[in-house]
């Protein structure tokens, strides 16, 4: 036998003992073993093994099977699934003991690992961030638990560096340049060498390239790529924050050469073996100053009930996976919405052209058909391939006035749609019953809109009133979400879920004891379901304290986010629930339809097609879609807090009513009435007095007249400073809190409670000037990096 057969032999072997060979070779043309043989045959070793020895065993000898061998080493190492040591052994992490996940800085220095296996977070200290950037993939390991009882870590590798690119201000002192970050969770200066400033003045904003990532030892180094302008410009604060949360914003050369061809019309090859739906008189309700239209709803009366047909986008006919546009797409996540300007996920062409359901034109969709009875509830539903045509663009107040008003106008400019319009509000007013029925949470927020004047100065904001029309179209969609989880559930497809945990069982803890103070009560035992919520909230309607008692209800959820794991919606009270209705500007809709298509195409198939698509795939996409969404997040509060800011600087010296939102240690938010702006009165403005925290009654208590401000307490305040840079409003109170004082039980109980605290924590630090204890935590800091805003579901 020739050697050239000897070596054929041997690759034989590993093929037929690798069950994914078939796939190796599909998309190489010269395979070697997949990541699931080579981690195996590590496993099997069971002892860390170097690059040589994997190659021995696996049967590969020729100098592009080595080198192909390494690259796919080098790529398992940095996507966690090995680890090589220090004398080039590759591991399981897993075998190894070691914890991979993402890190998260926090403002003050010190960090936390997020492990990917859902497990408990690692504390890691200012030392162990040193060579680390908030979002940094990493290696790590426990190394103990700290005095809080904190699982604590350790730096091991660092396997993704996330922060290539820097927007802050720059600064040049003593002959020595540098930025300083805007984004607070990065608190490294950056070090810009002689010859790199890029002829930035002191005190500009800058974008700054990152060349030397930081060390145990050094900070890191960059150099400035643009000069992006003085603070104060028109839109910069959007500028920055795009920059500052890395949000992608040019589109890649691939990209746009794979929309070079589209065309702005559908094709009529496209529409061929869809279901024709463009008589139906189906309409898309939206915001006055929407531009994407991702949904269009039809609704008729039937013997037993109504028949809803929620018609989307039909995104994945364009966007096909693995192109650079999917990943792209991927890559973003969603879209993101700062005050009058967009990042979208798709670009223009699809997301405001080809995609978006414009009126009196065809479009391609994916439309689903349900049948709800009298009662609310969906009787049964199917999924359809099709095409549309919108027979009007209505917005919110259009639809409210012919609803709810009977404007007589309106409804004869619309003749032919009102009668479909109305079926969809009765068909929402008995959803909605269903909707409280099954219990599902309802809490009382205000969401507020930016209205701009001239040279986009803030000329107000404003609170945005929903109508029926909002509630219509929220109901419809998620009946249409709630089907589709079905369906893909049914046909045990892998998918993303919109997932609500139940409440932590210390959020519980901290929820009663605080009812139990007011004399109420949670039902549900240790599980208490949404239902339970909801009864709580309506049993506290009318009272005084109503919005304190939702306020801290509201901060005893958990977040929602993506989950292939489905563990039901608890807000909503669904065992099921996904996005299936937005996929013009979220990815995991994308993947909602790609799933739903492939059921439809193979449901009559002999031979069915794989899917694109595992279940760790999609325990991938969860964790990176749930990740870009926390990022839009954050940017847009970012900007819209620099915004509040900029609008509050030639207001310092006035006084506005306002509301306690939030009691903390070192002082007490106040949200001003009517403009909707927060600021803190911190703990050494409040006069008269050393105040102690009660966190179980969300409340700072004086130590010598008992006075006490609480959550929910009304106040009056004087805007003291304004901080662009901090995003920070101070404010000095003038009247108002303090009016209630403690009993005393409570003045003795809190004084017992003061001392334990004095001989637990004797350590924690001295008092402040007239604050008690002086918490070490900057109050600009701690405040960003609290939850402000309900997310929807």
């Amino acid at each position: 036998m020739t050697k050239k057969q000897q070596r054929r032999t041997t690759r034989n072997r590993w093929v037929g003992k690798d069950p994914h060979a078939k796939r190796e070779a599909s998309n190489y043309e010269r395979p070697i073993p997949s990541r699931e043989f080579l981690m195996d045959l590590i496993a099997k070793a069971g002892v860390p093994l170097d690059m040589e020895a994997i190659a021995t065993a696996a049967g590969l000898r020729e100098p592009d099977e080595l080198e192909a061998l390494r690259r796919r080493l080098r790529a398992m190492e940095r996507d966690a699934q090995v680890h090589r040591n220090r004398r080039g052994g590759y591991g399981l992490i897993d075998k190894l003991e070691l914890i991979q996940g993402r890190i998260i800085a926090h403002p003050d220095g010190f960090g936390f690992l997020v492990p990917d296996d859902g497990s408990d977070d690692l504390f890691l200290s200012a030392r162990e961030m040193r060579s680390l950037f908030h979002g940094d993939r990493v290696v790590g390991r426990v190394v103990g638990e700290d005095r809080r009882g904190r699982r604590e870590g350790s730096l091991v590798e660092v396997t993704v560096r996330n922060t290539q690119r820097v927007v802050g201000r720059f600064f040049s002192e003593a002959g020595v340049d540098h930025v300083v970050a805007d984004n607070k969770r990065i608190t490294h200066d950056i070090r810009i060498p002689p010859g790199e400033s890029g002829g930035a003045e002191p005190g500009q904003i800058v974008e700054v390239e990152i060349i030397e990532q930081p060390t145990f030892r050094r900070p890191p180094v960059g150099r400035v790529a643009e000069v992006l302008g003085e603070h104060m410009a028109p839109g910069m604060e959007i500028d920055i924050s795009i920059r500052s949360h890395n949000l992608p914003l040019e589109w890649p050369e691939d990209v746009e050469q794979e929309i070079a061809g589209l065309k702005p019309t559908v094709s009529p090859a496209a529409k061929r073996g869809r279901e024709d739906l463009r008589a139906l008189p189906l309409v898309t309700i939206d915001g006055a100053d929407s531009r994407d239209f991702d949904d269009a709803v039809y609704c008729e009366r039937k013997a037993k009930g109504w028949r809803l047909i929620v018609a989307i986008a039909d995104v994945s006919h364009y966007v096909h996976p693995g192109s650079a546009l999917d990943q792209e797409a991927e890559k973003r996540g969603n879209s993101v919405y700062f005050p009058e300007r967009v990042i979208p996920m798709l670009p223009e062409i699809l997301s405001n052209g080809l995609c978006s359901i414009n009126p009196k034109v065809d479009r391609l969709c994916m439309a689903c058909e349900m049948y709800i009875t009298d009662d609310g509830k969906i009787l049964r539903s199917r999924f359809m391939e099709g095409v549309m045509k919108s027979h009007a663009r209505l917005t919110y107040d259009e639809v409210g006035a012919m609803v709810m008003q009977q404007d007589e106008k309106l409804r004869g400019k619309y003749a032919a749609l009102t009668p479909h319009l109305d079926e969809l509000h009765r068909l929402y007013l008995v959803m909605r019953q269903q909707r409280e029925s099954r219990g599902a949470i309802d809490f009382d927020t205000t969401e507020t809109r930016i209205v701009f004047g001239a040279d986009r100065k803030i000329e107000r904001i404003q609170p945005v009133v929903r109508n029926d029309a909002h509630k219509m179209i929220e109901e419809a969609m998620i009946a249409a979400n709630v089907a589709s989880a079905r369906f893909l559930e049914r046909h045990k497809m892998p998918t993303l879920y919109r997932v609500h945990e139940v409440p932590s069982n210390e959020k519980l803890t901290q929820l009663r004891e605080f009812l139990g103070e007011l004399g109420l009560q949670l039902s549900g035992g240790d599980e208490p379901e949404a239902q339970d919520y909801a009864k709580l909230l309506s049993q506290v309607q009318g009272r005084p304290d109503a919005h304190l008692i939702q306020t801290v209800m509201l901060r005893s959820l958990m977040q929602a986010q993506y989950s292939p794991k489905n563990v039901g919606h608890f807000g909503l009270a669904l065992p099921q629930y996904l996005h299936f209705t937005s996929p013009i500007r979220r990815y995991p809709d994308l993947l909602v339809h790609r799933a739903i298509r492939h059921v439809l195409r193979n449901k009559d198939r002999k031979r069915k097609q794989k899917f694109n698509y595992t279940e760790q795939d999609m325990v991938r996409f969860g964790e990176q879609c749930s990740t870009t969404e926390r990022r839009a997040d954050e940017a847009t509060r970012d900007a819209t807090d620099w915004l509040k800011c900029e609008y509050m600087m030639d207001k310092v010296g006035n006084v506005y009513p306002g509301i306690i939102t939030s009691v903390t240690s070192f002082g007490i938010f106040i949200e001003l009435e009517d403009i909707f702006v927060e600021g803190l009165v911190h703990v050494t403005a409040l006069h008269n007095d050393y105040y102690h925290f009660d966190a179980t009654h969300h409340r700072l208590v004086g130590e010598r007249t008992g006075a006490v401000f609480r959550l929910g307490d009304r106040v009056e305040v004087r805007v003291a400073r304004v901080s662009l840079d901090d995003r920070k409003i101070d404010f000095d109170l003038v009247t108002g809190g303090g009016g209630k004082k403690s009993s005393s039980s409570e003045a003795r109980s809190e004084k017992v409670q003061r001392r334990s605290d004095k001989k637990d924590k004797g350590k924690s630090g001295p008092k402040s000037k007239r604050g008690g204890r002086k918490n070490k935590q900057d109050s600009r800091k701690e405040s960003k990096s609290r939850s402000r805003r309900r997310r929807r579901s």
